[in-house]
């Protein structure tokens, strides 16, 4: 893009000094080369350490800040989660949250970054006297660590930062049931729950039900938040919190509600309060929506989404970014996955990462899960033997 750009402006002088024939001879030259420079190029990366020999393990890239900075959890050949972060320039530097062990399906899982570089995420640990653990943490720009809990909880899961450093996340209390809390720079923790918009109706008070924040880039600038909620019939409902608390609840048009997990799951919100996601019809197909700061929603279907009846197939947006381009993945008919990213004018290009597995009925593939600012997109990869990968695909 930025030679076409340069290539424009030179031209545009050449012209103003009416030498145009050499105008569109150097344009010509200069498009040849920008349709080159413009392809997007995928590059794939695996952390150090990273297993290999399972179907499951590998690398798996969470989120990507405006630096370009990538950061997600990696699994070894002794199912130990590690996190990891990598620089725009390709080094991966590996760390583990304070008090973690090596135990197997423990460990540490960075889920959010912000435009400093400070992480937030969650660890599980082993204690004998009980069921794992499960605290919180932020790992600053310089790699020092700050844990911490929600009030009152069992398992806390911080999943989003913003660049103020204030972190989102969700925990459940000691029955099982899920909030969500805010802390703000200050470590001041600020529990809520959903006030549904009437008539909707209220968060379930079971185990497993309740409040969820969305992952990574649910809460944005200015500190609105997206998630869903879990009502009394196991229904999924999604909502925004405004800075000031207030929530807005809402279903997308055509949002199944018969069965259990049927609903509106939102997964992330830009600053301009755009909010993208996924829900599932009656007849279990998935669908893309976007939100508007006004609360008209849109939906939409990727170009090679399947949709037969009680199949799970469909369109499963991830992120929006600030410009409105949306990431998500798409399943086949195949039940194969594949990445895809939707313009704020709607169009669709859809993407697959070499070396992706593509057995069918595997679900594997593709699986974009952040965008920034720029357009670069993250996420991860299965192969042909299950093994998850990293990759970023710069525009």
């Amino acid at each position: 893009m930025t030679n076409h750009i340069a290539f424009y402006q030179f031209c545009s002088a050449v012209r103003r000094k009416g030498a145009l024939a050499l105008c569109l001879a150097l344009c010509m030259m200069g498009l040849a080369l920008s349709a080159s420079a413009q392809k997007p190029r995928i590059i794939t990366f695996d952390a150090p350490g990273a297993g290999s020999a399972a179907a499951g393990q590998g690398t798996f890239p969470y989120d990507i800040n405006t630096e370009g900075a990538i950061t997600g959890e990696y699994g070894d050949a002794g199912w130990w989660w590690h996190g990891f972060v990598r620089t725009p320039d390709g080094r991966i530097k590996t760390f583990d949250a304070p008090g973690t062990s090596p135990v197997a399906n423990t460990g540490t899982q960075p889920i959010s970054i912000n435009p400093a570089g400070a992480i937030a995420g969650s660890y599980w640990y082993y204690q004998e006297s009980g069921p794992y653990g499960c605290n919180s943490f932020l790992r600053a720009p310089d790699g020092t660590f700050t844990t911490f809990e929600a009030p009152g909880a069992l398992w806390t899961y911080a999943g989003n930062i913003n660049p103020a450093g204030t972190i989102a996340g969700d925990y459940q209390d000691t029955s099982y049931v899920y909030h969500g809390f805010v802390r703000a720079p200050d470590a001041v923790i600020t529990p809520f729950d959903v006030t549904p918009t009437f008539p909707d109706p209220a968060p379930g008070t079971e185990p497993w039900q309740g409040t969820y924040t969305s992952l990574s880039s649910a809460l944005n600038p200015e500190g609105a938040i997206t998630g869903y909620y879990i009502d009394a019939g196991w229904v999924y409902h999604g909502f925004v919190r405004a800075p000031d608390g207030r929530f807005k609840t809402f279903d997308a048009p055509g949002v199944g509600t018969t069965e259990a997990e049927m609903g509106t799951y939102p997964q992330s919100i830009n600053p301009e309060g755009t909010i993208t996601g996924y829900f599932w019809d009656a007849n279990w197909v998935g669908h893309g929506f976007l939100r508007t700061r006004d609360g008209r929603i849109t939906t939409f279907d990727a170009p090679g989404a399947g949709a037969d009846p009680g199949s799970t197939e469909g369109t499963f947006p991830m992120a929006i970014n600030a410009n409105g381009t949306i990431t998500g993945y798409l399943q086949d008919t195949k039940w194969l996955t594949h990445g895809f990213s939707r313009s704020p004018d709607g169009k669709f290009t859809t993407f697959d990462v070499p070396g992706e597995g593509t057995v069918p009925g595997t679900w594997e593939g593709t699986w974009p899960m952040r965008i920034n600012a720029n357009g670069t997109i993250t996420g991860g990869y299965n192969d042909s033997s299950g093994v998850y990968h990293g990759f970023l695909r710069i525009p």
